[in-house]
């Protein structure tokens, strides 16, 4: 299952995440902006952007922004999306970002984030984001809440969308949750994915944020702006470049 990444985010990806639409993301947008106080024309970056719904919705409120991604699929649809090509798409890998001290912002949006097996490889995640953010820069990453996902798991769903039956399957492996998905072309043929996420504990962010130099300042648990705890959904963590 080593690099699943690379085979689950292609074109089937827009099939089986069809749901998420530009309406619910530019909600999220606008919370975002307003908790990182983000100035007017304000560079951000996207990281792991997919289909670039944040990117587009961040840039129509008039920030300057990239989206990067390592899939060249998603990197197409958001570039059709984003005809009047506002935005930068960057095809690249979080681990190694071809930036330094260039954006006043990033964000890290809906768990893109945990993907690799070794701890050393999500930790360096949150250097190169310091490494890409100005002096000052503020930062957003919105991740699962592990105590959330332990006693909520859905173990099995099943789906059809325009024609495509979507069987999911998800269970708790050690410090991990593993989603397999089955989907059922209309033509009969069956292909298999692999999700797989790190349950990151916000201790573990603590720790590994200082060590990046960055602070971090408030934790929500959803885009309804109310503090996170044990029993928050998301755990949307903001802050800033630290100081020193």
């Amino acid at each position: 299952m080593d690099n699943w990444y690379d085979r689950s985010f292609g074109d089937d990806y827009l099939i089986v995440y069809k749901h998420r639409n530009m309406e619910k993301a530019k909600m999220e947008a606008q919370a975002m902006a307003g908790w990182l106080q983000l100035p007017a024309r304000a560079e951000v970056l996207d990281l792991c952007c997919g289909m670039g719904r944040h990117a587009l919705a961040l840039q129509e409120m008039g920030y300057g922004v990239t989206g990067i991604d390592l899939s060249a699929s998603l990197l197409r649809v958001a570039r059709e999306k984003d005809q009047q090509q506002l935005v930068t798409w960057v095809q690249g890998d979080m681990r190694e970002l071809p930036f330094e001290n260039r954006f006043d912002a990033v964000v890290n949006m809906f768990t893109s984030f945990g993907y690799f097996m070794a701890d050393s490889e999500n930790a360096e995640v949150l250097h190169q984001i310091r490494k890409v953010l100005k002096p000052g820069g503020v930062w957003l990453i919105d991740f699962l809440n592990p105590a959330h996902v332990r006693a909520n798991l859905v173990p099995q769903s099943d789906r059809v969308i325009n024609g495509h039956h979507i069987q999911e399957s998800r269970v708790l492996v050690e410090d991990r949750v593993e989603k397999t998905i089955d989907l059922i072309r209309p033509d009969g043929e069956h292909v298999t994915y692999h999700e797989r996420v790190k349950l990151y504990e916000l201790a573990w962010f603590e720790r590994h944020l200082r060590a990046a130099g960055l602070d971090l300042q408030v934790v929500y648990g959803d885009y309804d702006k109310v503090l996170y705890d044990a029993n928050s959904p998301r755990m949307i963590m903001v802050g800033k470049v630290s100081a020193t």
